[in-house]
């Protein structure tokens, strides 16, 4: 695929220094628009504002959205005010809102000057919502009926008034007060007789989500229920709006980058990674590492308090890093399966003993299997006295065992309470750990060795 790509972007290239314009724009309309997007990222402005006129003003919109921000904002400042307003007049409602939450103010006051005022009215009713809710991401683009309506009414509706919308494949219905009463697939219409009425072959069991509720929770239930399309209504039940199922992919992969990056201790960035600066990235990971370093300073003080021990039987120091990473692996592979759990509902903080219990059974095994390997590899090859193998394999099945229900619990305790159990996973779960890990092996060996 990079190979073609390349291709095509020579070709591009070529075509333009031969200023042939003509065979340039036929080329470009059989292009997906997300590919032309990211051919144009590689070229220099001056090159993708030209291209940006050959498109016809349809694709032109859909190749905008496709692009990074610092692309668009350049693109922007080059375009002239008629054609701000033609990009402008041509995106759906919710890509518009996204713009101007993304855009510095500067550029935003030009977008919104050539913004139609119904456009930009409905946009600055849209802001009003929180961030990284429904109503933020939704669209206000879609077909509604009339249950009085017949099949040919409807047929007819949606010709006139479809064009412009976002889907056509779900109209939604509605009464008088616009409350939502039911959905229609575009499906049912066309194979209904043409005198049918909607109320008779709309489906009255519909889901629906309001206006606050947070858009990860939406893109679960598009996961959940196979949805192209979501209704999206106020307190009142009264339809505002839609979520489609591209706006859902786009949410997924956003929150999936950004409980990643918490999860290795990175402060999430939209943008990418060849994008950000030296400076953006430094910013974005020296607050955790520097929090993190701090937090180690307890391992130091642990070390510190035993160094006699240590100092009677030398050999334990040399197991202290084997002890601590099994640990911190531990209590990650366990942080890692629940946090997944919690943020696809699959686990509430109501299953917590279910979840707990599960966990002691799996780090008895875990901690039983690796300490039987580590007792025959530290007798055969290490050639360990028995009582200081013995040591290292007790505390080894301990650790991994208050490992796993740390690694459990925390972030089911920080969804409780309102945290984000991403921020609780690997980097502060594996702090922990190891200071457990060590507390854990000089209680054993003072136990064991008698020190």
């Amino acid at each position: 695929m990079a190979e073609i790509t390349t291709t095509i972007s020579a070709t591009i290239e070529s075509l333009l220094e031969l200023k042939k314009y003509n065979s340039l724009k036929d080329i470009l309309t059989t292009i997906q628009p997300i590919d032309i997007a990211l051919i144009l990222e590689e070229m220099p402005i001056q090159k993708v504002a030209l291209i940006f006129r050959l498109l016809p003003k349809e694709l032109a919109a859909e190749v905008f959205v496709e692009m990074e921000n610092d692309s668009r904002e350049a693109l922007i400042k080059s375009f002239s005010d008629n054609e701000l307003k033609e990009i402008i007049d041509e995106l759906y409602l919710d890509d518009a809102v996204d713009l101007v939450e993304e855009m510095p103010a500067s550029v935003v006051r030009r977008i919104l000057a050539q913004a139609d005022p119904d456009t930009r009215r409905l946009i600055n009713e849209m802001l009003k919502y929180p961030e990284d809710s429904a109503g933020s991401v939704m669209t206000t683009e879609f077909v509604d009926l009339l249950p009085d309506m017949t099949a040919a009414d409807a047929i007819l509706r949606i010709r006139r008034t479809g064009v412009d919308k976002e889907t056509i494949n779900v109209c939604y219905v509605i009464d008088g007060k616009r409350k939502l009463i039911g959905a229609v697939s575009i499906r049912a219409i066309i194979l209904a007789s043409e005198d049918a009425v909607i109320e008779e072959i709309m489906d009255e069991n519909i889901l629906s989500v309001t206006t606050q509720e947070d858009q990860e929770t939406v893109a679960q239930m598009f996961a959940k229920y196979n949805f192209t399309v979501m209704p999206v209504v106020d307190a009142e039940n009264r339809l505002v709006g839609i979520v489609t199922v591209d706006d859902a992919i786009d949410i997924i992969q956003e929150e999936a980058t950004e409980d990643i990056s918490k999860m290795a201790g990175v402060t999430p960035s939209d943008k990418p990674y060849l994008k950000l600066s030296v400076f953006e990235i430094w910013k974005s990971r020296i607050p955790w590492l520097m929090a993190l370093m701090l937090s180690a300073t307890l391992t130091s003080i642990i070390l510190t308090s035993f160094e006699g021990a240590l100092l009677v039987v030398p050999v334990l120091t040399a197991y202290i890093p084997m002890l601590m990473g099994t640990g911190g692996n531990s209590g990650s592979q366990a942080s890692v399966t629940v946090t997944r759990g919690l943020s696809l509902s699959e686990i509430e903080f109501s299953d917590l003993a279910s979840v707990l219990w599960k966990e002691v059974r799996v780090s008895v095994l875990c901690g039983a299997s690796l300490a039987i390997v580590n007792f025959l590899k530290l007798l055969l090859i290490d050639r360990l006295e028995a009582t200081v193998a013995l040591t290292i394999c007790v505390t080894l099945i301990f650790v991994v065992f208050f490992a796993k229900l740390v690694g459990a619990l925390i972030p089911m305790l920080a969804e409780k309470f309102g945290f984000d159990p991403a921020v609780m996973a690997s980097p502060f779960i594996t702090t922990i750990v190891d200071a457990l890990s060590l507390l854990i092996y000089f209680g054993v060996a003072k136990t064991v060795l008698g020190i």
